[in-house]
């Protein structure tokens, strides 16, 4: 069936929402709902009593409630929000409310939840149905408002709970609010089920991925690869010693990886640049930021003077370097081209230059999740996690031939290329569908295609 829209429309007095069907309201939020009420049926229970409780993790994006966790009424205590069966939740905190996390309250626990304090609690007015009032909550048209209403700073800003009381709420007669809602749940659960193939999907490519790096930086090339690479089929394994690597081919070296390197050296300390010494366009300073999937990826806040990168000549990396971030996400790592050659290691990586050994198959080896949980598991810290020269220098790992790390850096990037392009097409494809199921939510609570006939009231 295809959608039309209504026949008729009227202003609506709102700029952003544009014209609405003619037979339709247009009230503020206060109007229709009740913002962050207290739970009634809370009055029902005993302190012995257990209910849900509700964490920001466990409010899904677009809808959804994980609730595997349960509490005494006793235990819980004050400081949290309180909600009921069928009440709609929304995430006030950036960057949970541009996430769109949100959902309609359904099999609590004894009908009552606690949660988060970062959250709206929504109850609909008679003339609301809730579930309508849901997709309202999780319409584009709702997070664009809100997100122009936020206050705070950085990564505590907020929704205020008046601009949900103000919300301008488009308001069908409820049996059409019922039309509506019935069709999104409709079309949305075919979405999402097409959504969640995807993501499987996804899942998969990226074991594949994760798989094929470490099976062949482990136990060496495919038979095929081998011969047509002049390297020899490997037959013959050792014991490696080291669990992560397991049985290696018998004729590979496995040793620490600081007797293939000729320097191992972290970045500057902080207080050696100060904040006069950032420049537009100067010459830029890699952290472990910059390190983004096995590439570095430069930042115009992050340069610093020619004069003070000249006193910091120690700090420069040359081609065929390796840059690690030394905390934070520890471990990732890239490897230093023409195009980075003569930018400064900054204050949170640290660089390893090769001597004996070929940068591209090191870096492949030392991103694969063995290397990296093993490297986790040696750091040292405790508010933040970091990495030295000596924890990163004692790591063991295994060295083929210098020809056949060539090889096996050439066969990984060639089907690791193939995956990464499936992968692309793959989010691509989930991309579009998030984005048709915004569109499609946002057109039908705003009125912009008529439902009735297909959504059954």
């Amino acid at each position: 069936m295809r959608l039309k829209p209504y026949e008729k429309y009227k202003p609506s007095g709102v700029e952003w929402l544009g014209d609405v069907p003619e037979h339709w309201e247009v009230k503020r939020g206060r109007f229709a709902m009740q913002v962050n009420p207290r739970a009634t049926y809370l009055k029902q229970l005993s302190v012995d009593d257990e209910v849900s409780f509700v964490a920001m993790e466990s409010v899904g994006e677009f809808g959804g409630l994980k609730l595997d966790v349960t509490r005494v009424i006793a235990d819980i205590g004050s400081g949290y929000t309180e909600f009921q069966e069928g009440d709609v939740v929304l995430a006030k905190i950036t960057p949970c409310f541009e996430n769109v996390k949100g959902a309609i309250a359904l099999n609590l626990v004894n009908r009552i939840a606690f949660g988060t304090t970062e959250l709206h609690v929504l109850r609909a007015l008679p003339s609301l149905e809730r579930r309508f009032l849901f997709y309202v909550s999780i319409s584009s048209m709702f997070r664009s408002a809100g997100e122009g209403e936020m206050y705070g700073s950085g990564g505590q800003k907020r929704v205020p709970s008046e601009f949900c009381e103000n919300f301008p709420t488009p308001l069908p007669p409820l049996f059409e609010q019922r039309a509506i809602a019935n069709f999104l749940d409709s079309k949305t659960a075919i979405l999402d089920k097409l959504t969640a193939k995807k993501r499987d999907l996804l899942k998969r490519l990226r074991e594949q991925r994760t798989a094929l790096i470490s099976r062949t930086v482990t136990k060496g090339l495919p038979e095929e690869e081998a011969r047509a690479a002049g390297v020899g089929v490997i037959s013959r394994f050792k014991d490696s010693g080291v669990d992560w690597l397991g049985d290696v081919p018998e004729h590979w070296e496995v040793k620490p990886l600081f007797r293939i390197c000729s320097l191992i050296q972290t970045g500057p300390f902080g207080s050696q640049i100060h904040a006069s010494d950032y420049v537009d366009f100067g010459t830029p300073i890699i952290n472990p930021a910059h390190i983004i999937q096995g590439k570095i990826v430069a930042d115009d806040e992050s340069t610093i003077t020619p004069e003070m990168a000249d006193r910091l000549s120690r700090h420069r990396m040359r081609v065929g370097d390796i840059i690690f971030g030394r905390r934070g996400e520890i471990g990732r790592c890239a490897v230093v081209t023409e195009n980075e050659a003569g930018w400064l290691c900054g204050t949170g990586s640290l660089v390893l230059r090769l001597e004996s050994a070929l940068s591209e198959y090191i870096s492949i080896l030392c991103r694969n999740s063995g290397f990296s949980q093993e490297l986790e598991q040696h750091a040292v810290g405790t508010t933040m996690k970091n990495i030295n020269p000596t924890i990163l220098g004692r790591m063991i790992i295994s060295v083929p031939p210098l020809l056949e790390q060539r090889a096996i850096a050439n066969y990984l990037d060639r089907e690791t290329g193939r995956i990464d392009h499936l992968i692309t097409r793959v989010e691509a494809a989930l991309g579009q569908l998030t984005e048709y199921r915004a569109a499609l939510i946002t057109a039908a609570v705003k009125g912009r295609i008529d439902v009735r006939e297909a959504g059954s009231v």
